[in-house]
């Protein structure tokens, strides 16, 4: 798909987005919508799509702030109202089951009202019987259901997705899963479709406390994370060159078993490289991630296996969807920026299938060792299997052996680097402020700041302030998280008036990769550099007053840790300080812990 231009209509880039929606690309999606929206502001079919896709993502705070900056609060249309009743029915979904049903009623009762003007669009009316359901108002939701199944088919997924629900809220399960199969066939490839339906029936289910099981009949897309031996080289083992065609046939016919059709990781000669082709040959969207640049790669991890590999390599990444880098510097073969690309590949899995309510899988050749370094097929599988999901493992047959031809010699890393991630956050209104309020304000947020850090542990491994200013290192990606929403939440309890300060807010920004470790002999302290505290230094600046932004690397990476207490909110492809780049970004937020059904999908 070509990528849009200023000169293509409002209908050309819709189209786009369309198809990039169907596919399941909601961020992808989201930020070409924004792109086509500076080129058409007024459009209003660009402006309801891109809250809507917001909406699906699961970012429901960011959709309502867009509902208003879009001004679609002030059009009439039937979609757009139908748009705000979504908006406060997925706020109503939100609460505790216990403070739903005020909620859940007034959006119902939008929805009644759009249903009375909507002629045969039945999508308000499902919808308010679902709400009436969870509102308490069970005989309103099923008289409301029984009306809605007396009317036709019209043929589409729609249609039959309206059937399913309709006989879901009456209690029918075995009419709601022939429905659910006449979605499934109708579906046609629109993966968001059939997620958002899936995430509304499970409240339905959750509602009359039946299984989740039962809504296996509307496929789902399935996701994977792949990983596996390099070749055996003179230097190194690995897949034994021998072993190469039965290694090939077995991932054909994992593959044939199974319907992958969105895949995340890296590239290197051996098992990733034969994922990968397997992938693609059977319709999978490949999404690489490597390490470092192009070429420095293909040095490291492609070339030594011969000639033929590095031509797989090349031919591998002209058919991948997309291509993403920890670092794009030319860079030695340093195990920190492996294991970061590998979490990247492994967390964006995650985020991926969250989205798309999808099934998760690791696809691994592994021949069952245990980890011997910071990075490496063992330790990949054993942080998948700590997230509680599937793993496909297939081992290797025979012997290590050995590749007769010549490895080319890697570097040794010249200094340290190892996974960290950094905290910025600085005081919005600290330079307005006179020298005695200056005053005030540092034995003020000194003490509580010290209290928001006290309890982090030995994940704490710095924190540096300068003004109003504040650098935290931190090993653990949870207590990253853990420690930005208690420094905003403690700043935004301060009255402020009462020590003689004018109104200040907090801004909160992280990232997580890898940087180099040093000493500082000036302070007399540890030290962290790279290019990666660059990136979350000019993430800070461009946050929201009150808000805890992190980049798409720590979102992925607190996806993978697996703690559920924890959900980033897509909100955009945003322009950085200082015009250093532009990154994804996502606001960072508490879960409600209330459902008793598991969250996370697969």
């Amino acid at each position: 798909m070509s990528a849009g231009t200023a000169t293509d209509s409002a209908e050309a880039w819709l189209a786009q987005v369309l198809a990039l929606e169907r596919r399941g690309e909601l961020l992808l999606a989201y930020d070409t919508a924004c792109r086509a929206l500076q080129a058409h502001p007024d459009d209003l079919s660009l402006r309801h799509r891109a809250v809507l896709l917001l909406a699906r993502a699961g970012s429901t705070e960011q959709a309502q702030r867009r509902f208003h900056e879009l001004r679609l609060d002030r059009e009439p249309a039937e979609e757009v109202a139908a748009l705000g009743a979504r908006l406060e029915k997925d706020l109503a979904l939100a609460l505790p089951p216990h403070e739903r049903a005020p909620a859940a009623l007034r959006a119902a009762e939008r929805y009644l009202a759009i249903g009375r003007k909507a002629g045969d669009d039945t999508y308000p009316l499902i919808n308010a019987a679902t709400l009436l359901l969870l509102a308490g108002e069970a005989d309103r939701a099923a008289d409301l259901s029984r009306d809605l199944l007396r009317r036709p088919d019209r043929g589409d997924y729609w249609s039959a997705a309206t059937a399913a629900e309709a006989w879901l809220v009456v209690g029918d399960t075995d009419q709601a899963g022939t429905a659910l199969a006449a979605a499934s066939g109708r579906a046609d490839g629109d993966w968001a479709a059939v997620a958002s339906t899936r995430r509304q029936l499970e409240f339905v289910c959750d509602a009359h406390g039946f299984p989740r099981s039962i809504l296996g009949r509307l496929s789902a897309p399935t996701v994977a994370h792949f990983c596996g031996h390099r070749m055996a080289t003179e230097s190194t083992p690995g897949i034994a060159i021998d072993a190469e065609t039965l290694v090939a046939r077995r991932i054909a016919e994992e593959l044939d078993r199974r319907s992958v059709h969105f895949a995340y990781g890296s590239l290197a000669n051996g098992a990733d490289l034969m994922w990968a082709e397997g992938l693609l040959d059977r319709g999978a969207e490949l999404h690489v991630v490597l390490p470092f640049d192009r070429q420095s790669f293909v040095v490291a991890s492609v070339a030594p296996a011969g000639a033929g590999w590095v031509e797989r390599f090349h031919a591998v990444l002209q058919r991948a969807t997309s291509i993403s880098f920890v670092t794009e510097d030319t860079a030695d073969h340093d195990d920190a920026l492996f294991a970061a690309a590998a979490d990247q590949a492994m967390g964006t899995a995650l985020l991926r299938a969250r989205f798309l309510s999808a099934g998760v899988v690791q696809l691994a050749v592994w021949d069952g060792n245990a980890a011997g370094g910071a990075a490496g097929t063992a330790r990949d599988v054993e942080r998948w299997r700590g997230t509680g999901r599937d793993s496909v493992l297939i081992t290797p047959p025979g012997e290590t052996n050995r590749w007769s031809g010549q490895a080319p010699l890697v570097a040794p890393p010249s200094r340290h680097r190892a996974i960290r991630c950094l905290l910025f956050a600085d005081v919005a209104g600290y330079t307005r402020m006179t020298d005695n309020q200056l005053m005030a304000f540092q034995e003020l947020t000194g003490t509580v700041w010290a209290t928001a850090l006290a309890g982090l542990g030995e994940e704490m491994l710095s924190a540096n302030t300068w003004g109003d200013a504040l650098f935290v290192v931190l090993s653990d990606v949870v207590t990253a998280a853990r420690c930005a929403v208690a420094l905003r939440d403690s700043f935004r309890a301060i009255d402020f008036s009462s020590h003689g300060l004018p109104p200040l807010g907090l801004r909160v920004a992280v990232h997580v990769g890898p940087v180099f470790e040093g000493y500082d002999p000036v302070t007399g302290r540890p030290s962290w550099t790279g290019i990666h505290v660059n990136r979350a230094a000019r993430l800070e600046p461009v946050t929201p007053v009150g808000e805890v932004y992190v980049t798409e690397a720590f979102a992925a990476a607190l996806e993978l840790a697996g703690d559920g207490s924890w959900r980033c909110e897509y909100v955009g492809h945003l322009p950085t300080a200082k015009g250093y780049e532009a990154l994804r970004m996502h606001r960072l937020h508490r879960v409600v812990r209330h459902r008793t059904s598991p969250a996370r999908p697969g």
